[in-house]
């Protein structure tokens, strides 16, 4: 149940196109969510006054609304990205479990392994906010879970993984997947659930939970700390900003030992999220966060979107940069969201017409500048957007706080590269290079070098690649003139534009497995 490269175009290139959510929706994947599922509530109101027998504002309640949270949340998600949803896990007979169940049945999600027990508590979530700030968080959950209501749980569990396309844990610490849970989900997904055809076949398997560590006896293909959790994983305090990433990072080797998982994307709030794998493999997605301060559960549509992705046969970068996007969609609403199918779409469809003028531009360079935020330019033609772009391009974002990405134009392309280029239209090559999460502007350019443009919008870091030194490069004086940096990248051998275009006409596969 998965796309195959040789059946559907993934690459690189289209991977963030809009037409990509509707794609990995009709595949349909069937995927398994098990652990904490909660059920949220947000009640809003206005403060007047503040209470007699204490200085605490009072909130005249004026709206309630509950929705699914937690791993609950995660499967809402799933089910709004187009995934056939499961969900096994133990809630309370009262109110808040009958109204949790109810909602996911409305969503289409099965819930034949969700057990209810009359001494159980729904976990519960209850945000109180006034003019757009939650003012106090009330939880309520079982001190225990109940003994019989584990057993139930883990006896399904085995019927529950059965032709699953992939398992997402999601274990928030309540007690719900302790033994004998973790030992019947640990042992069934070891020995493979059967496939349709009745052979056993292993399902993706990915971790989303406060400590990871207890479930690293599954081999999980991901697991998704925060950086909370990661600290605690390596018992450090992690920095802030660009030091924390670069601290992650040097930690690779312990998280994947601590995690038993084949890679560890570590989430980061604001600073989007860093890919971890034994094989080197780095890759970092740059969050575009919003002021909205009552949304809840971007965590939860990241690690379900990327889920998707990956159960439905999305390379993992691009699964990345797509669950990040979904991340972005929920941080502009309020409340514990869902980014569904056309959301989705509709994000990366803006990103069509997204090219800048250099007035335009300049204007917003201006205010980033105002507020002490140093700008990175480069330039290039990025007609087929390959590995080796999206490396130099992370790269070029950690050098400063705003980067902006100067195409060739078509005409600019024709000239340099010759008649048969560009491949694709300066269209779509700044809607693909937009869409990326580490970049933040992009613009056109249709002179010979950059070099006019960078006059105007004075750069604090001008960047290039490693196939260039800083002399070989005609934009260095004007860089130079104002007292800008040219900073050279990594070089990455075997990743051209030139290369990928002839294996593409010379009827080659690819080079490397991504």
């Amino acid at each position: 149940m998965s796309m195959s490269p040789e059946t559907v175009d993934l690459s690189s290139q289209r991977a963030l196109s809009e037409w990509l959510p509707g794609r990995l929706a009709a595949e349909e994947p069937r995927i398994l969510v098990i652990g904490d599922v909660m059920l949220d509530g947000w009640w809003s109101g206005s403060i007047e006054r503040l209470c007699r027998e204490a200085p605490a504002p009072v909130v005249d309640i004026q709206a309630r609304e509950s929705v699914p949270g937690g791993a609950a949340n995660t499967a809402m998600n799933l089910a709004a990205l187009g995934a056939r949803v499961s969900v096994a896990g133990i809630i309370g007979s009262d109110d808040a479990g009958v109204d949790l169940k109810n909602q996911l049945v409305a969503a289409g999600i099965d819930v034949r392994h969700l057990h209810s027990h009359p001494d159980m508590v729904t976990t519960t979530k209850i945000r109180i906010s006034s003019g757009g700030q939650v003012m106090l968080r009330l939880d309520d959950s079982a001190k225990t879970v109940p003994d019989d209501a584990l057993a139930a749980l883990a006896a399904s569990v085995r019927a529950a993984v059965e032709r699953q396309d992939a398992v997402l844990v999601c274990d928030y610490g309540t007690g719900v997947l302790a033994d004998p849970v973790h030992a019947v989900l640990v042992d069934a997904l070891a020995a493979g659930p059967r496939r349709g055809d009745g052979k056993r076949r292993s399902p993706l398997v990915v971790v989303d939970s406060h400590d990871p560590r207890p479930w690293a006896p599954l081999r999980p293909d991901l697991v998704t700390p925060n950086a909370q959790e990661t600290a605690r994983m390596l018992d450090r305090r992690l920095p802030d900003g660009q030091e924390r990433v670069e601290a992650v990072g040097g930690h690779a080797d312990a998280l994947l030992a601590a995690t038993g998982a084949r890679a560890v994307v570590v989430t980061l709030d604001r600073d989007g999220t860093v890919l971890l794998t034994s094989d080197g493999v780095r890759h970092r997605t740059w969050a575009r966060p919003a002021a909205e301060k009552q949304a809840s559960g971007a965590g939860d549509t990241f690690v379900a979107a990327l889920t998707l992705a990956r159960s439905a046969g999305l390379p993992l970068t691009a699964s990345l940069d797509l669950a990040q996007s979904a991340a972005d969609v929920v941080v502009h609403q309020p409340g514990t969201s869902v980014c569904s199918t056309e959301q989705l779409s509709r994000y990366l469809r803006a990103f069509a017409d997204t090219a800048l003028g250099a007035d335009e531009l300049e204007r917003q360079i201006e205010v980033h500048r105002a507020q002490g935020q140093r700008i990175v330019l480069t330039n290039g033609c990025f007609d087929v957007l390959h590995s080796g772009h999206t490396r130099y391009l992370n790269q070029a974002k950690q050098l400063g706080d705003i980067l902006v990405v100067a195409l060739n134009s078509d005409e600019s392309v024709r000239r340099l590269k010759g008649s048969g280029r560009p491949i694709n239209s300066v269209a779509d090559r700044a809607a693909v290079v937009a869409a990326l999460s580490c970049v933040d502007y992009v613009t056109v350019f249709d002179t010979p070098t950059a070099a006019p443009l960078i006059k105007q919008l004075r750069p604090e870091v001008y960047a290039k690649g490693g196939d260039y030194t800083p002399e070989m490069l005609a934009e260095t004086p004007a860089v130079e003139e104002y007292g800008g940096r040219v900073a050279i990248l990594d070089y990455v051998a075997e990743r051209s534009t030139t290369a990928v275009v002839n294996r593409i006409r010379d009827g080659q596969g690819a080079a490397t497995a991504t």
